[in-house]
């Protein structure tokens, strides 16, 4: 019987196990390559589209797929493609995009297979663009009458608030989703942005997703998985967890939540927290 007290990692992306450049560093990598060979689950939860995710997940040779679209969808890479997918109700996109048209907001609807975005404004809309894998940009009216969509994106600099924002979106769509919310300064990329975004996707347990398909697949309780992260958008799964990991330099709101807090996603931060838990003799007592 292991001695281990937890049987399951769970892995945020960006600006967690992904450094500022958007690179897996070498002992994380090989940290998680042992800890795969010793019977840990390793699983990616990841607010990144299946496009955006893609490469990286390819890179990391894991065994399971991976929660993507912050909990709306389940991916392989070997097989490339969605192993579960909800999408949102036609009711709920039209009435996002009818808020979207109103106030001539940046809009990205993203499906499975591709990604719709209005003409950006300015160079401030383009760069916040730049990042995003397989986007086509299209005329609003496009938008209109779109199916199957996994989730609707909106920019926004006029609120000054994610989280007010991502209020006035909810109450405009008055209907069943999930709605996550971050200034996009957050991320590496955009530390100069001044842009708002809200991410609606259908109902869902959010990166949580992560611990139920642990526990429906593998057997594994949420007490024995350890999760980490960075962003609002992983609150789900570290209240969920039975240990909750946030790096340093993540978001304020994220490092109350969690148990734990660890060093920067700049540095081996990762590996040596896989070390301590996973692979140190007995080592796992001490995230208790």
């Amino acid at each position: 019987m292991s001695s281990r007290a937890y049987d399951a990692l769970v892995l945020d992306l960006d600006g967690t196990l992904l450094d500022d450049a958007g690179r897996v560093r070498p002992r994380s990598r090989a940290a998680l390559q042992a800890a795969r060979a010793a019977g840990v689950r390793v699983l990616v939860a990841t607010g990144r589209s299946s496009l955006s995710a893609h490469d990286v997940l390819v890179e990391l040779d894991l065994d399971l797929p991976a929660i993507v679209f912050n909990g709306a969808g389940l991916y392989c890479p070997k097989k490339k493609r969605l192993l579960e997918e909800r999408v949102l109700g036609n009711r709920s996109v039209a009435r996002v995009l009818a808020y979207a048209r109103e106030r001539d907001l940046l809009t990205v609807i993203m499906r499975s297979e591709d990604k719709l975005a209005t003409e950006p404004h300015d160079e401030e809309e383009r760069t916040a663009l730049a990042w995003m894998s397989g986007l086509k940009l299209v005329e609003r009216d496009e938008l209109d009458g779109a199916e199957y969509v996994i989730r609707v994106s909106l920019f926004s600099r006029d609120h000054g608030d994610s989280a007010r924002f991502a209020r006035e979106v909810e109450a405009a769509v008055d209907g069943p989703c999930y709605i996550t919310d971050f200034p996009l300064n957050v991320l590496p990329h955009h530390r100069e942005s001044r842009l708002d975004v809200i991410d609606l996707h259908p109902p869902c347990l959010g990166k949580a997703e992560a611990l139920r398909f642990l526990a429906e697949e593998h057997g594994i309780p949420p007490e024995r998985v350890v999760a980490v992260g960075d962003a609002t958008n992983d609150v789900p799964m570290f209240e969920a967890a039975g240990l909750s990991v946030c790096m340093s330099t993540g978001m304020e709101e994220a490092r109350r939540v969690a148990r734990r807090v660890i060093g920067s996603n700049e540095a081996d931060s990762i590996a040596e927290l896989v070390e301590e838990l996973f692979l140190a003799p007995h080592g796992s007592a001490a995230g208790r």
